[in-house]
């Protein structure tokens, strides 16, 4: 760690630092510009590989981590521990944290700070009456009813085989691109999580790696969660790196394809979403939907609530506060609530584009 690579580093972390307080400069010049020819390359190398980078070299992390834990608990013991070794180690965690940080917002973590896809839709975005979730709860019951009738259940079971979730996910994005062509998803870099049933002890079902641009997904939750979800970590791929952004995106490229499957998928997601912000408004509003839905969007629900108990566990809290205080850092005060702000992009999209839309 020479003086020159301490410079370099602290002025790239202050350049990042400013560069995220200009979203308009992020949006065309990082996002439309800079970032899709990092994620491209990424793609590119990456990809094609059937297992996760990302993973192994989370995983690799991990062992370091433990390593050196080791080691500077078996200093402690031989009393090998002095005050320029404590410095020599801090000034090591701390370059360490400055190189992550500049290679995480360099890499992709820019886009938090982005205009966004309501900046590129042109939306009016407002705070939602009583009125219009409810108006949006209706309109996604109905399009899920519908769509619970048409589910063939032998070709969700073909998402067993992972390569036909990832093919059709990516084919969901060509059509979207074809409406929106800053939706161009190409290359394809979706993997399944070597974490999948850990995952449902922490409580995630997929999360992207800026390090190595891949989108993981966790297989192991229930099938007609699996599109939408993959929708979704392909949409942190293109640059939405909010959350209710990467939902919004998820909606339009499964909303686009024209797969029953795919769109059950969004549309349970959806109105899931709808529905419980509808019951922080109206309690008693929200529970009479439940009687209007399909006997199988009943049963999916169920199966999903009975997916979530057996998981349950003293660890994931923890992991949730961790995770609700790491969206806050960035540019999402709302924290894991900000899964279920969708809603006001879905509002903004009917009043704008018509019910049909949906």
């Amino acid at each position: 760690m020479k003086a020159w690579s301490w410079i370099l580093l602290i002025t790239s972390v202050i350049l990042i630092k400013i560069a995220s307080t200009q979203p308009l400069w992020i949006e065309e010049n990082y996002s439309n510009g800079i970032y899709r020819y990092i994620s491209k390359f990424q793609r590119s190398i990456f990809g094609w590989i059937p297992f996760s980078i990302g993973d192994l070299f989370y995983a690799f992390l991990v062992l370091v981590i433990i390593f050196k834990t080791v080691q500077f608990i078996k200093y402690i013991f031989k009393k090998k521990i002095n005050r320029q070794y404590l410095l020599n180690g801090l000034k090591q965690v701390i370059f360490f944290f400055l190189f992550v940080y500049l290679f995480f917002y360099g890499l992709w973590g820019l886009n938090y700070n982005r205009k966004g896809i309501s900046y590129q839709l042109n939306l009016e975005m407002k705070k939602y009456s009583l009125q219009e979730i409810d108006t949006l709860t209706d309109l996604l019951q109905k399009r899920l009813n519908f769509y619970a009738d048409t589910i063939d259940l032998k070709q969700r079971d073909s998402f067993n085989t992972k390569r036909v979730l990832f093919e059709k996910t990516t084919e969901a994005y060509l059509y979207a691109d074809n409406v929106h062509p800053f939706l161009r998803y190409d290359p394809q870099s979706l993997k399944p999580s070597l974490y999948s049933y850990l995952g449902n002890y922490f409580g995630f079902q997929g999360y992207y790696n800026p390090f190595s641009g891949e989108g993981q997904v966790n297989t192991t939750i229930p099938r007609f969660l699996e599109p939408f979800v993959t929708a979704h970590e392909a949409a942190h791929q293109l640059g939405y790196a909010k959350e209710n952004e990467a939902n919004f995106v998820a909606f339009i490229a499964c909303r686009s394809y024209p797969n029953p499957t795919f769109r059950y998928s969004m549309y349970l997601d959806m109105y899931l979403y709808s529905v419980t912000e509808l019951g922080r408004k109206d309690s008693l509003l929200s529970r009479s939907y439940f009687e209007k839905l399909n006997p199988r969007v009943k049963k999916d629900i169920q199966v999903y609530k009975d997916f979530l108990r057996r998981y349950r566990n003293p660890i994931e809290p923890v992991i949730s506060w961790i995770y609700d205080g790491y969206l806050q850092a960035n540019d999402q005060p709302e924290g894991k609530r900000s899964y279920n702000q969708v809603v006001a992009f879905l509002i903004a999209y009917y009043k704008k584009f018509g019910k049909d839309a949906l």
